[in-house]
């Protein structure tokens, strides 16, 4: 295993090329967010709980039902980004014939094979310093940020998840050498 800084690590072999990237490891944001989720959480179950025991005016039920989509789907989507902070990984393998993206909680996900021949304008993008996107993907709920991507069947694959401008400009060099490398074969 080699190292492109503390959360990309690669092997190659002759078989296939194996890139693992793991989120950011930070301890304290990881404590808030998981604080904020079991809060968010407990706000749910008190409402629901209160939506089967309260005897509450219909006005007063509809107000708790459109809270209760808008909580859910801020309930789903923090869980899976904090799920993806503890547990989430990147896994790209490069065999003969494919570049093959999985995106896991634990080894949960799918992996998707994007063969050679279809795979156009590989390319990594860092948006700008003080943009508004780099405050928008530097925050821990927000699972986008991916900074290399291609085209494939007029679609844009995109990967790598909130690196930083040295660790895509290194992990791209590696990805495009192995890719020409073994689409020869």
């Amino acid at each position: 295993m080699k190292l492109i800084g503390n959360r990309i690590s690669f092997n190659d072999s002759k078989e296939k090329f194996t890139v693992v990237i793991e989120p950011e490891k930070n301890g304290f944001v990881n404590s808030l967010m998981g604080a904020w989720l079991s809060m968010w959480l407990t706000i749910g179950v008190i409402v629901i709980w209160s939506l089967a025991t309260l005897n509450l005016k219909e006005q007063e039920q509809i107000i708790l039902y459109v809270f209760l989509v808008f909580w859910f789907y801020y309930a789903f989507r923090v869980t899976r980004s904090f799920l993806w902070l503890l547990f989430g990984k990147e896994l790209i393998k490069i065999d003969e014939v494919s570049l093959t993206i999985k995106k896991s909680i634990k080894n949960y996900g799918q992996s998707i094979p994007y063969y050679f021949e279809n795979i156009k304008n590989l390319k990594f993008e860092v948006p700008e310093k003080n943009s508004i996107q780099v405050v928008w993907e530097s925050s821990p709920w927000i699972n986008g940020g991916e900074r290399l991507n291609f085209e494939y069947f007029d679609k844009v694959v995109r990967f790598g998840r909130k690196l930083n401008e040295k660790e895509a400009q290194l992990l791209f060099n590696v990805i495009a050498k192995q890719l020409k490398e073994r689409s020869k074969k």
